[in-house]
């Protein structure tokens, strides 16, 4: 399943800039994929067709490019030590570059060696998880000398040290919250991509069903399915916690990933400020509640969604839930509630551990929207979010 999905190449052929799908649905025969590879001078673009697909067998794609057309043959078996792989590449280039791929067999035949490498790399999956002594990793643990590490620059030194992720999640039952759109749209269709049994939570019921149809059709994966709550209110808390605990299914992940900064100080119709509601007690109360479905799961895991801000606040508990002041500020109540959740993620992480229950926190760094033409003008506001939506009052979305 992960060789036949060749936009993995860009994780274990190190000349492969970037793979995406074409073809809408199910990986099969006629499904076509844009590989762009790295050339001594420039790239080229290919475009891959899987000719014969038999599921655990046999793959064969066509790729064809400007410069020649390549044939890719893979072959599984079983061997005493595993899975024996065979990888052939046969090329035919066009007259033009013929002469020059003739002086460069060997430098080919080495390029092929080191990508069969790495894919038995990426197969084996044995990469230990550590933290990193380099010195980017030590200049993450400091605030200023950390923040560059939360922009786009950041995210492309981060990039180049990414593990493969080739174990199947094929199966595995993840709930997602806030996965309508941004951060939790990209997590849900990754993961509806990869096979996963997904329950999307929404408070929307229109664009709910809009992301379901979208994700099954993009994937072909048909087991995708919604529940209705408004998270900034714990009723509705409550209410999907109930219907989740009487499907019975366990949970394998819970991804807390719904949120948004809210510029103006509101309460929710429960009486409680919003921001504290949506960002600190709801995603507790879920995870709380939804513990005993966890718990039946071989591998459960918990995923909190919290934010680069907090670094901007101590915890401070009496100020979680204060009286409105008058000096209301959206970006340091947002960054109160994430730092809040992310002491509650390292006690559940702690206390949870002995129960086999993994608890992690994430970060998706920010950046200037492309929209804007200057970054924001007050690092201590929001982080490189965009002026104008919120000199409008519009709802910045959460990350």
């Amino acid at each position: 399943a992960y060789v036949s999905d060749f936009t993995t190449t860009a994780e274990w052929d190190s000349t492969v800039l970037k793979a995406r799908k074409l073809t809408p649905g199910p990986i099969r025969s006629g499904t076509e994929f844009e590989v762009v590879c790295a050339l001594p001078i420039g790239s080229v673009e290919l475009r891959y067709k899987i000719v014969e697909l038999r599921p655990d067998e046999y793959i064969e794609l066509l790729g064809s490019s400007k410069f020649f057309e390549v044939r890719d043959k893979i072959q599984f078996s079983t061997s005493v030590r595993g899975t024996r792989i065979d990888y052939s590449a046969a090329f035919e280039f066009n007259r033009a570059v013929k002469p020059i791929a003739a002086l460069s067999k060997k430098g080919l035949e080495t390029m092929g060696r080191e990508s069969v490498a790495g894919l038995g790399m990426a197969l084996e999956d044995r990469y230990s998880i550590e933290k990193s002594t380099d010195f980017r990793g030590r200049m993450g643990d400091h605030l200023l000398s950390g923040l560059p590490l939360f922009t786009r620059l950041g995210y492309k030194l981060g990039h180049k040290r990414f593990n493969p992720m080739s174990t199947s999640v094929k199966g595995k039952h993840m709930v997602v919250t806030g996965a309508t759109a941004g951060l939790g749209y990209v997590v849900a269709r990754e993961l509806a991509r990869r096979g996963v049994s997904l329950t999307l939570v929404a408070r929307d019921h229109e664009k709910a069903e809009k992301v379901v149809a979208e994700l099954k059709k993009e994937t072909g994966n048909s087991h995708i399915a919604f529940e209705l709550a408004d998270l900034s209110l714990l009723g509705d808390v409550d209410q999907l916690i109930k219907r989740l605990k009487k499907s019975g299914k366990p949970i394998d992940v819970l991804i807390n990933n719904a949120g948004a900064l809210f510029n103006q100080r509101e309460l929710t119709a429960e009486g409680l400020e919003r921001s504290a509601a949506l960002l600190l007690l709801s995603p507790a109360r879920l995870t709380e509640g939804l513990k005993s479905l966890l718990a039946k799961a071989t591998a459960p895991r918990v995923v909190n969604v919290v934010s680069g801000g907090m670094y901007s606040q101590k915890l401070d508990v009496d100020a979680l839930l204060k009286d409105d002041d008058g000096d209301y500020s959206g970006s340091a109540t947002y960054a109160r509630q994430k730092r809040a959740l992310m002491v509650l993620t390292e006690e559940w992480a702690r206390e949870w551990k002995d129960q086999g229950i993994v608890v992690n926190a994430m970060h998706p760094g920010w950046q200037t929207p492309r929209a804007c033409a200057v970054p924001c003008r007050c690092f201590a506001d929001w982080p490189g979010a965009c002026c104008a939506p919120r000199r409008r009052g519009l709802i910045q979305s959460s990350g």
